[in-house]
Formats: C-alpha cells, structure tokens, sequence
C-alpha cells in the first residue's frame, strides 16, 4: 500500500497515543488464541466501578479478506469485513451491528504517496454519509473530516487539520466540534534507542472559553518495560508502567490522583494481556 500523509484520523495520533493510550482506571483481562487455520479468538473482561463488561472477538483471514465478530454481554453482534488491495492503494471495509438494522456501513479508503481519502455510507434509507480527505506529504499535511445526514438534511461534523512532521518532531493543529475546538499538540522523541519523547496538548473550547493542557512523557527501562506519566492543568497527575514478560504479552498497571484533593483515594487500573 502507497506510503504518504495516511488518514485524516493519523493526523496528531502519536501525540494522543502518548498522552491518553493505556491509561485506565478499571481491571481488564484479554486473551487470545490462534488455531492452524489462523483463526483467532480473543475473550475479554473488564471491571469498570461496579458495572462488568464482557465480549469475544473473533478474526479470521483469508488472503486479502479480514473478516472480525465481535458478541459482547448485550448479545450485540459486531460484523467487519475488510478487503486489502481490491486495487493499489484500495481497502474496502462492510460493517454492521445486529440485532440494528441501521448500523450497516460501507467504507472505502484509498492510500497514495500525497493523499489519502475516506469515505462511507450507511446503509439505510436516509444515511449517514461521511468523507475525510488529507492531501500533503510525510513532512506537511492538509486534511477534512465531515459527515451529512441525508435524513435531517445538516452536517452532523465538519473538522479541519494541519500536521507537520520533521525527523523527531511532530506537531499538529485541529479545528474539532464544527470549529467549536481548537487544539494543538506536539511530540518529540527525545531518544529513539529507549523510546523517550515528551508531548503536550492544549485544546481551547470558543462556546465555553475553556482550556485544557495535558503534558506527558514515556521512556523504556528495558526492551521489556517501559514507563508513562501525564498531569493536566486540572491537576489530574497519571503514571503507568507496562512489562511484556513474552511477546505482545503485557501487563499494564496505571493510576490516577487529582494533585488538588490528595485525601481523595487514587484511581488504580490493570489490565493484562495475553497472546501467543
């Protein structure tokens, strides 16, 4: 598939990876297995407060054809089948949730060394229909995302975003919520050999002029072990520290305080992850 700027969900992704991904403050298990014909079965089950979640996910690939079941404890049927490569730079992707017969969409996604588009429908009688477009390069990128619903006749969402990437140094800038958010984030890594980089964030709400700042940094102490931390200008200080004791094996640990009411108890997730 053609390298280039990616999708329009790629723009600020590493800097949103680090400041927000593997934190939690609830209890997950996962695990998966994988027969000879390649199909993979992955149960989990996670703890959130007093509520308890649970679903199987099965996948199974064939070729260029990935066909994903998802069943959680609701008995909500998650369908996806993805199709790589129909054409160069092409992927096809059909999807749907019974028992909800609305849910059913088509997405199409094309790759090229400057561009790349995203578009879906939905497939009802009055549909959702979205489109994201990015056009640039590795180094600058411009992109779109909005969605129109042909039912009320009004744009459900329209976003707008500008990425620059250079060697260590990532940064990014996005008009979010009709225009209503403004946000900018960066990242740069600091060392590539142990995986240390620091990032911010800051987002400015025009409706209710509010800002948020979140700032993070991450660092491997090992090949096997890594660490994490963020605090916010709410006063929200986060930290974790994730072990794969085999491949794609991982246990993560992660807590919460809010630095402004420290009598408060702190909020402590695990989340353990099991692959072969």
């Amino acid at each position: 598939m053609a390298k280039g700027p990616g999708l329009y969900s790629d723009i600020g992704k590493k800097a949103r990876d680090l400041l927000y991904r593997d934190y939690q403050s609830h209890h997950k298990f996962t695990v998966s297995t994988v027969s000879a014909n390649g199909l993979a079965i992955t149960p989990s089950a996670t703890k959130k407060g007093e509520s308890f979640l649970a679903d199987v996910n099965a996948q199974w690939k064939n070729n260029n054809i990935t066909t994903d079941l998802k069943l959680d404890i609701n008995s909500n049927l998650c369908s996806t089948i993805t199709i790589d490569e129909l054409a160069p730079g092409l992927k096809t992707i059909l999807s749907f949730v019974a028992p909800d017969q609305r849910s059913g969409k088509v997405e199409v996604q094309y790759f090229h060394e400057h561009a790349g588009i995203s578009t879906s429908i939905g497939l009802a009688a009055t549909p959702l229909v979205s489109f994201s477009g990015v056009a640039g390069s590795n180094t600058v990128a411009l992109g779109t995302d909005i969605s129109f619903d042909t039912a009320s006749g009004n744009f459900t969402k329209y976003n707008a975003a500008l990425n620059f990437s250079s060697g260590d140094l990532i940064a990014s800038f996005a008009l979010n919520d009709k225009f209503d958010t403004l946000t900018a984030s960066y990242m740069h890594t600091v060392n590539p050999l142990t995986n240390t980089a620091v990032g911010a964030e800051l987002s400015h709400c025009f409706s209710s002029n509010e800002n948020t700042l979140t700032i993070g940094t991450q660092h491997a102490l090992d090949p096997l072990t890594s660490v994490k931390a963020r605090v916010n200008n709410n006063g929200i200080a986060s930290a974790l520290i994730q072990h794969a004791w085999r491949p794609k094996s991982l246990v993560t640990i992660s807590g919460e305080v809010d630095t402004r009411a420290i009598e408060k108890s702190a909020k402590v997730g695990i989340a353990l992850a099991l692959k072969p």
